[in-house]
């Protein structure tokens, strides 16, 4: 046998272990590290390029701080890889986003290292401030280290926070993670502007002035006194030629630094760490650095499934069915095609919304307005009462932050705004910060709206056709992953307003399902049909209005069962009981969809089994309620 050369990562235990290691070893850890996320994500997919870019970032923090004393807060999570490798939890990291394994966030009842649970953009400065603040009334001592991507600093919960952190001086430290992406390349003016720093030969001068005054001088007192005048005083004219926007928050901003470069962070972390104040770090970081593919291509390594890890190149899947958000994209570039009056709007997603080929082929009227859905619904909304027909394209996960905006700015003034609610119900492997639970609840309660949960491709293709068409603003939800295989028409056709779709006939018990669950419930009556039992099958399509007329035929068979990809609690099953009670039909009900808990990640076949949503669960389900 070959000896296997030992590594310095398998000696690493707890983030103590890094404080020993010298600069050259560090770097040779840091390389270990990649390989490990590379060969990992290569097998379980993930988060790859953002937990690429910030090893050195991770290694400098940790062996500047005492964790988990002190606390190293991670904006969304997806950086936090190398986070994991590091406190404790090597020897699990091969199980990462699988069924009972690591999440692919920082998870607290995970680990103590982690302080909060992550994994939607722009929190981070909130949840550190929080910290930063109780050390404060608590008189002690931890030190806090908020770690945040450039994309998600556009996010309002992050100026929010900023503005609160410069007024109250809050001691903490901002690792501003420079890499020019989010998911799509950066959109905005702040973006630009943080391009113009890092540009900016004056910054580098200004560092490097800095940097050699901490090697020759040695006393910190002195460099740190001098760092803030520079910051307060002369950075308006040194720094940036346009606005002070973080100093003019009251927060001291450094000069640009190599975010690959293990000393030169670690210097400065420990200098910065001793003011009295808030302190901005602007490190420049490279997505995906040290993988190649994920460097040449950060999009798709943003968040990508199984890999070749020579190559890059995705491990060759099934023939299957286009996805459920390709054929959205598709159909809405017809449309577009159509009617001029159509605009695309999303957050930070053009490709993961399946936007790309309508902002090829319209890109005046495409708009990516960065992480900021809350912006993106109110601008849907200006744009609609200019006559516009805008269509906004967001993950269900991250639809929930715009609530107030559909209900205020859209649903109140009834504007004609199309919320594509894409990811809707079990996303897999990215967990209970992704899954799609709540958009029917949410959507369900707003006056006005009306709320269309499609099957198949034909009826997302009418659907998002009918959407376009009506008055007043309409949700239309769709998962993630592949269709049915039902060819799309050429010719949309226009859906009658609360009318569902009969998929199957039966006598004994009737499922009526909304959106693609659908077809498992079609698995589950032919399973039931060689027992003898004879199940009817109803595509809902619409969640809001109800087809009551479909609900009252079901009620006739004696047993109705509701399926749903979605939280129980405020869902459809409730609805259909309400229709049920009003109409004081006499059957018995069940209802079936996601359990009042956050359901842990693991791929959608065994998280639908865990929560009784797959064929043989919604047979049994079916079984048990027509047997009573």
């Amino acid at each position: 046998m070959i000896p296997v050369e030992p590594r310095i990562l398998d000696a690493i235990s707890a983030p103590e272990d890094l404080k020993v290691l010298t600069y050259p070893e560090l770097s040779i850890l840091a390389q270990e590290i990649r390989e490990e996320i590379v060969s990992t994500c290569a097998e379980n997919g993930g988060h790859i390029a953002s937990s690429l870019g910030a090893v050195e970032i991770v290694l400098a923090a940790h062996r500047v701080l005492n964790c988990p004393h002190d606390k190293l807060v991670f904006d969304v999570g997806h950086q936090a890889y190398a986070h994991k490798l590091v406190t404790g939890r090597r020897s699990q990291f091969p199980t990462l986003r699988t069924y009972g394994g690591l999440s692919g966030f920082t998870k607290p009842e995970e680990s103590p290292y982690d302080a909060h649970p992550s994994g939607h953009a722009s929190d981070s400065l909130s949840v550190a401030a929080g910290y930063a603040k109780a050390a404060q009334l608590n008189g002690s001592n931890e030190k806090v280290v908020a770690v945040i991507g450039d994309a998600s600093l556009s996010g309002g919960m992050a100026f929010e926070a900023l503005n609160y952190i410069g007024q109250a001086q809050l001691p903490m430290v901002i690792i501003l993670n420079d890499n020019m992406m989010s998911i799509s390349r950066n959109v905005g003016a702040l973006m630009k502007h943080l391009g113009n720093m890092r540009a900016d030969n004056r910054y580098r001068k200004l560092r490097d002035a800095a940097q050699e005054e901490l090697e020759s001088s040695g006393v910190l007192g002195k460099i740190l006194l001098d760092l803030g005048k520079r910051a307060k005083e002369s950075a308006k004219q040194f720094f940036l030629a346009s606005s002070m926007i973080f100093e003019s928050l009251g927060i001291t901003c450094t000069a640009p630094i190599d975010g690959h470069n293990i000393r030169e962070l670690e210097d400065t972390l420990r200098l910065v760490l001793q003011t009295e104040g808030p302190v901005l770090v602007h490190v420049v970081t490279k997505k995906g650095a040290g993988y190649a593919p994920a460097e040449q291509d950060p999009e798709r390594f943003h968040g990508v499934g199984p890999f070749e890890v020579a190559t890059g190149a995705a491990k060759p899947k099934k023939p299957a069915p286009p996805a459920f958000t390709t054929v959205f994209g598709q159909v809405l570039l017809e449309e577009g095609r159509a009617d001029d009056a159509v605009v695309a709007i999303t957050a930070a997603m053009e490709g993961g919304t399946g936007l790309k080929p309508f902002a090829e082929q319209f890109p005046e009227r495409f708009i990516d307005v960065g992480i900021a859905e809350e912006n993106a619904v109110g601008l849907a909304s200006g744009l609609a009462f200019a006559g516009k027909k805008p269509v906004v394209a967001i993950y269900s996960t991250f639809m929930q932050r715009s609530f107030d905006q559909i209900v205020v700015d859209c649903a109140l003034s009834q504007a004609n705004v199309v919320l594509a609610i894409d990811r809707a119900g079990l996303v897999g492997e990215d967990g209970a910060t992704h899954h799609g639970a709540f958009d029917l609840v949410y959507m369900r309660t707003i006056p006005h709206m009306r709320v269309l949960a499609p099957a198949d491709e034909v009826d997302l293709a009418n659907a998002l056709h009918t959407a376009l068409a009506l008055p007043g603003p309409v949700s239309l939800r769709y998962p993630r992953g592949n269709g049915m295989g039902v060819s799309v028409p050429e010719v949309p056709q226009m859906l009658e307003v609360g009318k569902s779709r009969l998929m199957r006939e039966g006598s004994d018990a009737c499922v009526l399902a909304f959106g693609p669950v659908a077809y498992r419930a079609m698995e589950a009556a032919e399973m039931l049909a060689e027992e003898g039992i004879d199940v009817r099958v109803v595509d809902m399509l619409w969640a809001k209005p109800l087809d009551k007329e479909a609900i009252l035929a079901a009620a006739e068979t004696g047993c109705v069962i509701t399926a749903e990809e979605g939280a129980m609690v405020g869902g459809c099953g409730e609805g259909v009981i309400e229709v049920l009670a009003q109409h004081r039909a006499q059957c018995s009900v069940t209802t079936l969809a996601l359990p009042d808990r956050f359901v842990r990640h693991g791929s959608v076949p065994q998280l639908l089994h865990e929560v009784g949503l797959d064929a043989e669960g919604i047979a049994e389900s079916v079984r048990n309620a027509f047997l009573q």
